[in-house]
């Protein structure tokens, strides 16, 4: 049973359509007591990272996340902004993140050698994971997913950096601490790629 954390962002349908193919069953939790008995979390998120954190706060699923995820060591993955709120903060706005895997959101333009390249990135990228991890078997080789972002995740410890994509310079596109994970992509648009991983965490 996978819970899809619907606090107002991201595409809901479409991970509930991609699971409902693959015959796993999801359940929307919009409450603390909806999320009661979750084994498996996605935190989806599109816009701004500020708008983000009002929108989780004000669904009153913060505290019970908060437990699930750094108590009970449920797996979680999130997914885009989902995945940006994990960090202790961003420069796109003030708000302190989750801080579930420690790190700080930056523009793309903040990369270590400088990007000049359009922004926001747009359009499907190849990822190369950094090293072996259960939630991208079978994608060790010409994986391929859709982003559509102006920032990225610089995680405190390169250990927790994943996987990478290249646009410009090579950026984290993939984080993972214990049970948490965040990938910038959208795997729910990224056809049989994005399914596979999606597989992966539900059999986690």
């Amino acid at each position: 049973m996978i819970t899809i954390v619907d606090y107002g962002l991201g595409n809901i349908k479409a991970f509930s359509n991609m699971y409902k193919r693959l015959n796993i069953e999801t359940r929307l939790a919009r409450s603390s007591d909806e999320l009661l008995g979750a084994t498996k979390l996605i935190l989806p998120g599109v816009g701004h990272f500020d708008h983000a954190m009002d929108l989780l706060d004000a669904s009153g699923m913060r505290s019970t996340l908060d437990d699930l995820v750094l108590n009970k060591r449920v797996p979680v993955v999130g997914i885009c902004v989902g995945m940006q709120i994990l960090a202790n903060g961003s420069d796109e706005g003030t708000r302190r993140g989750l801080g579930w895997i420690p790190g700080h959101v930056q523009s793309l333009r903040k990369l270590p050698i400088g990007n000049d390249m359009p922004l926001p990135h747009m359009g499907w990228n190849d990822v190369s994971a950094t090293h072996s991890f259960d939630l991208f078997a079978g994608l060790e080789t010409d994986a391929r997913f859709y982003f559509l972002h102006s920032f990225y995740f610089a995680a405190a410890n390169q250990n927790d950096v994943a996987a990478t994509a290249h646009y410009g310079q090579d950026f984290p596109c993939i984080v993972h601490s214990g049970n948490v994970s965040g990938v910038q992509f959208h795997p729910e648009k990224s056809h049989h790629w994005g399914a596979r991983l999606l597989k992966n965490f539900a059999e986690l």
